[in-house]
């Protein structure tokens, strides 16, 4: 299995290549050369195994030779051994023809566990029988950085910096980061908003001197093993529904478009996935770009839903690649205009093709409060901001295929919100019931690309 740039001048590189790279070289992102396909009868005999067992069949074939089967599946085993639920991503029902899949059961509450914490076992056994140390840099709007702290803290080969926008995560986000004890960990408070974290992150894999100089690896969302596991959790729930004798739909919170790219390659590969619907907050530009053709930036709006206050969407670049058919010159010309313009216009038969695969709809402020009010009284379940609006922008697509709504983080990392609108204050579980009387860990950082590079170089000297 070989991966490819999307802007078409990079090397090609074997899978642990591009998971240890993130960003290509000329800017863009890696994705599989082919997406390899699972027969009907491969997706019908996932029913009723573990999830980790799902995971080995379905992220194996992307794999190549870069890990034995054994060294895969003892990563994978390792990576959901501390996930507080036995089905690592239950399912439940909201109402007919409507259920919810629960991803915020790893140490963090965020689905980003499910990435962050198979990446850290898959780096630590690349770096182990190579002998070689990296540096971690991420950007995050809320939880890729705990998710990101929590797998790397205190492994041997690693350092690892997180930037976050100052002031604008919620406490418990910041907590999960800024507590972190192990000195291999950081986190950069950086004055900005997330867009501005996410381009100096880019910056710095831009720089190749810093890049070479400090072994730089990137762990964000632009990073395919990232993506490739989370392709997992949309065959298991498909499959408990079941696929692949019926088709499934899923709506996704998200901002980054990751993780609905993952749903993406779950329907190449073969699973029967009639829409993936795409639900943004108040900054909604992914559905402005897929009703108008037109990807234009307008500036971040903070909102109650912090991890989707993003304008300048990573992944979409990746789901724009395949629309444009591969073509890497189109692609680089458009996020060229993006970062000199603010923005670009999708052609017309590019624009068909992203909506015969997505559909997507946005939810106001006033509409995600109302939501997990409503989720409450009528459902039973008490959801996070970013779930509330995957819950709400799912309702214009109901129909008699089933719909999946991915709840992407647990309402007790959002309580200021969750309980305005309810009234009703989300407890953190047991585990985490002293997040508020730990000592907290940071530094503050300017906007500015060589202050950053200098503090990292500082850090990983001392």
């Amino acid at each position: 299995m070989r991966y490819i740039s999307t802007r078409g001048a990079a090397p090609e590189l074997s899978f642990d290549e591009a998971m240890l790279t993130g960003l290509a070289r000329d800017g863009g992102l890696y994705v599989p050369a082919t997406v390899p396909r699972m027969s009907a009868g491969d997706i019908a005999a996932l029913a009723g195994a573990s999830y980790e067992e799902v995971a080995f069949r379905v992220m194996r074939p992307f794999i190549g030779d870069s890990f034995s089967d054994a060294e895969f599946a003892d990563c994978i085993t390792r990576a959901y051994a501390g996930f507080g639920h036995a089905a690592r991503a239950p399912l439940k029902q909201l109402q007919d023809n409507h259920f919810l899949l629960e991803l915020f059961h790893g140490p963090t509450l965020a689905f980003k566990d499910f990435a962050m914490q198979l990446i850290g076992q898959l780096f630590q056994t690349s770096l182990e029988r190579s002998g070689n140390r990296v540096t971690i840099v991420g950007a995050t709007s809320g939880d890729t950085g705990s998710a990101a702290m929590e797998a790397f803290r205190g492994l041997s080969n690693v350092d690892v910096f997180i930037l976050y926008p100052h002031g604008r995560v919620s406490d418990v986000q910041r907590r999960q980061m800024t507590t972190v004890t192990e000195a291999n960990a950081h986190a950069l408070a950086l004055t900005g908003d997330f867009d501005d974290c996410q381009a100096r992150l880019k910056d710095m894999f831009n720089d190749f001197a810093f890049r070479d100089g400090v072994r730089l690896a990137g762990v964000n969302s632009i990073n395919w093993a990232r993506v490739l596991a989370q392709v997992v959790y949309y065959f298991t729930a498909a499959v408990a529904l079941g696929a692949p004798h019926r088709p499934v739909s899923f709506t996704v919170p998200t901002g980054n478009f990751g993780d609905i790219f993952a749903g993406y390659i779950a329907r190449r590969m073969g699973l029967p996935i009639e829409k993936l619907v795409v639900a943004t907050n108040q900054n909604d530009i992914l559905h402005r770009a897929l009703c108008s053709g037109d990807y234009v930036t307008t500036g971040v709006t903070p909102s109650i839903s912090p991890s989707m206050d993003i304008q300048v969407s990573s992944n979409f670049e990746r789901a724009l690649f395949d629309a444009f058919d591969r073509d890497g010159g189109a692609v680089e010309q458009m996020m060229d205009a993006l970062k000199g313009q603010g923005g670009f216009h999708i052609s017309q038969g590019a624009l068909d093709r992203l909506r015969a695969t997505f559909a997507s709809g946005r939810a106001s402020e006033q509409e995600t409060s109302a939501m997990i009010k409503r989720a409450l009284g009528e459902m039973g379940e008490l959801l996070c901001p970013h779930s509330a609006i995957g819950v709400h922008v799912a309702q214009a697509h109901l129909g008699a295929t089933p719909m999946i709504t991915l709840a992407t983080a647990h309402p007790a990392k959002f309580p200021d919100a969750v309980e305005a609108a309810t009234g009703v204050r989300p407890a953190l579980p047991p585990r985490m019931g002293d997040l508020f009387d730990r000592p907290e860990r940071m530094t503050r950082v300017g906007n500015d690309l060589a202050e950053i590079e200098a503090l990292i170089r500082e850090e990983i000297a001392a």
